[in-house]
């Protein structure tokens, strides 16, 4: 795969990342109602994200209500809400440098060195958002498996589950971090070589038609 294809891949793997950790972040299906045990309730299923909570009548009803206090929030909501919005932050700076350092456009086509270091810098960015999702996501399945497995009263089937947004988001956090490090292959030093040989093989062609 030639340099501009891998950057190219690398981009729309990482962008398509991108785009799915924005949606998870969104979803309230964080975690859901569980429905392991004997006695399986139905008539309510409960949803749970990092802004909002949502129950899902029999009917098909769904009322959703908004988490009102920031700091009566569980330690590892509000910490997966602040990795979750810098992820989202550093994707976006990334898609914005990645698109100036690519081979494929034409910004800065004049410094075919300089351009590759943006597009590696991009790629960085979009790594370390990555690992911002991952770590977002891993963390609160971790406290949703702590939870479900601790000695409590609580029921079985009245406990919660890993919702759909966590796979959502751990399959963002793998495609950034692999659009990111299929940017980050764009190396500047070759060129540079590149660059050197060409100028010093001049002169010496010059010196042979004269």
């Amino acid at each position: 795969m030639g340099g501009g294809a891998r950057e190219l891949a690398g981009y729309l793997a990482a962008l398509g990342g991108w785009v799915a950790a924005v949606a998870a972040a969104v979803l309230p299906q964080w975690r859901q109602s569980s429905y392991a045990g004997d006695a399986i309730i139905t008539a309510v299923g409960l949803h749970e994200g990092l802004w909002m909570s949502c129950a899902a009548q029999s009917t098909g009803q769904v009322q959703c209500r908004l988490h009102d206090s920031l700091l009566s929030l569980d330690v590892h909501i509000q910490t997966s809400r602040a990795l979750m919005v810098i992820s989202l932050l550093l994707g976006f700076f990334g898609i914005i440098v990645s698109v100036v350092g690519m081979k494929c456009t034409k910004v800065g086509e004049e410094d075919p060195v300089t351009k590759s270091r943006i597009a590696v810098a991009g790629g960085v960015l979009f790594i370390l958002s990555g690992l911002c999702t991952l770590a977002a996501v891993s963390l609160y399945a971790a406290q949703v498996t702590y939870e479900f497995f601790r000695e409590s009263t609580v029921p079985i089937n009245a406990r919660y589950e890993f919702g759909s947004a966590l796979f959502i988001g751990w399959g963002a956090a793998s495609l950034t971090v692999l659009g990111g490090s299929l940017l980050c292959c764009s190396c500047p030093a070759k060129e540079r070589r590149g660059q050197q040989y060409y100028r010093q093989s001049q002169p010496s062609t010059a010196r042979e038609y004269v």
